[in-house]
């Protein structure tokens, strides 16, 4: 769901954008807490615009909330937490069958201190999960970002991840699809605006990431401060602590909350929004010492070639604008953007698949 460097974006689903406060490097102490929102009040005609009205003021003013009333089992959460932590403690010789490296769509494992964000290392190591689909065959003529649509890679020697995964895949595009809705809604526009954008192909993305403790240099980057360039992210944590988000210019610690995911906008929601809704910061400080931290984040973006529109509504009146940073072009095709923070966050499998992109 990705530090520092405001033009190198991770695709945990980062984009790059540092925003334009300079926070300390340290949480601010005794700050509140992110807002909880029981999306099951959604259903209850009693309770439901109480819960837009509060999901409404999350989203305008910090982008980031706790998720609980969402339906997903804590089975379901214990279950998929616990292959994670199987994954990672396979020989390494299994996990790294699956580089990467071996992908022109970017899927599969991830050296610790290969992806970088900002320009610097983020200090873990990951398994990237999109859609199970077929490769495009994709031409000189045809748009590069068709390269991200592809086969997962799986382990060989942990079967049961391949159903796992994927049904949790589909479970959490579920919820995010009502959670769009229910936000549209509180903003005054139409729920379905961007039904058409995600009907067919969604581009979804699930990491599975460990971060192995402090790195031998010292440095604290679990991963760097980063905003998500597609539409929302769902994260499930472990007990352990570790992210961060901005907050009233200083970075706020979110602790797990069990049964809840942290939910935060991306950027594609700030294009779409002409800026009233907008992605924020955020970052991941490494676990002292040996202590391992797991996570799983979930992105749910639209098809490669859906181009966002201007979502209607009188909110548009207090909407901004959108902030440019020349360093970090945001593309109303979403494709674009998604190839953008792959290149820059993987240079080598750019390098090996994609040279055309790199310049090299």
């Amino acid at each position: 769901m990705p530090s520092a460097h405001p033009s190198s974006p991770s695709p945990s689903a980062p984009s790059s954008a540092s925003s334009s406060a300079s926070p300390s490097s340290s949480a601010a102490p005794g700050a509140p807490s992110l807002p909880v929102l029981d999306l099951s009040q959604a259903d209850d005609p009693a309770l439901r615009d109480s819960f837009r009205k509060e999901l409404h003021a999350a989203a305008r003013d910090s982008g980031f909330l706790h998720l609980v009333g969402h339906g997903v089992t804590a089975a379901e959460t214990e279950r998929i937490l616990a292959l994670t932590r199987e994954f990672f403690a396979l020989p390494e010789a299994d996990r790294l069958a699956v580089s990467n490296l071996n992908s022109p769509h970017f899927r599969g494992y991830t050296r610790i201190g290969h992806e970088l964000t900002g320009g610097a290392s983020d200090w873990r190591d990951q398994l990237d999960v999109g859609a199970e689909r077929a490769a495009r065959d994709v031409g000189p003529d045809d748009p590069a970002y068709l390269w991200l649509e592809g086969p997962n890679q799986w382990p060989a020697a942990l079967p049961e991840l391949r159903d796992v995964v994927l049904e949790w895949q589909s479970r959490l595009a579920a919820v995010a699809h009502r959670l769009l809705r229910e936000l549209l809604a509180s903003i005054g526009a139409p729920a379905d605006f961007f039904d058409d954008a995600f009907a067919d192909r969604p581009h979804l993305h699930t990491k599975l990431i460990r971060y192995p403790g402090s790195a031998p240099t010292g440095t604290d980057q679990g991963v760097g401060a980063h905003k998500d360039y597609g539409f929302l992210t769902l994260l499930l944590q472990d007990s352990v602590g570790g992210l961060q988000v901005v907050r009233d210019g200083a970075f706020l610690d979110v602790p797990p909350m069990p049964g809840a995911f942290v939910v935060n906008l991306g950027e594609l929601l700030e294009i779409a929004t002409e800026g009233y809704l907008t992605a924020t910061d955020h970052r991941v400080v490494s676990p002292a010492g040996s202590v391992e931290r797991f996570s799983v984040p979930f992105f749910y973006n639209p098809r490669l070639d859906a181009v966002i529109e201007t979502v209607p509504g009188d909110y548009l009146d207090a909407a901004p604008g959108i902030a440019h940073d020349a360093s970090n072009p945001l593309h109303a095709e979403y494709g674009r953007n998604e190839l953008k923070g792959w290149v820059r966050a993987h240079p080598a499998v750019a390098r090996r698949w994609h040279p055309e992109l790199t310049g090299a």
